[in-house]
């Protein structure tokens, strides 16, 4: 497969497109990331999501240290061709750092920000170090 499909994508100044991970059998929407052209090359070879880490400045296998890896079942761009779309399957059903399903965990509730969303994994057993 030719990669033109990569040039489609409208690349912000600095190179990356926001990525949404949504649960691709429920809809919820689980985590925003970014990637670039490698991270979304390598994304679509490998059948899991990779991502582009700003804080570390390099590529992120999403799960490579907690084991909860996303696998792709669909991509897809947005009218604008600048937000990419991954309808995935979570392994482990805990794509947030914070051991929970999502990173949308928290709520506006009568202008406080709520968490309503359990840790289903404490993140001390998730990343050993």
């Amino acid at each position: 497969m030719t990669e033109s499909w990569l040039n489609k994508i409208n690349w912000s100044a600095d190179g990356l497109v926001p990525a949404i991970a949504q649960d691709a059998a429920t809809g919820r929407v689980l985590m925003v990331a970014w990637m670039d052209r490698e991270a979304l090359r390598r994304t679509v070879e490998t059948g899991e999501a990779i991502y582009w880490s700003r804080s570390r400045k390099k590529l992120w296998h999403k799960g490579e240290e907690s084991g909860h890896t996303q696998k792709v079942k669909e991509l897809r761009i947005d009218c604008d061709a600048d937000v990419v779309l991954l309808q995935i399957e979570q392994k482990g059903g805990i794509a947030c750092h914070t051991g929970r399903e999502s990173c949308f965990y928290s709520k506006l509730v009568d202008g406080a920000w709520v968490e309503t969303d359990a840790v289903l994994k404490d993140p001390e057993e998730i990343y050993k170090k």
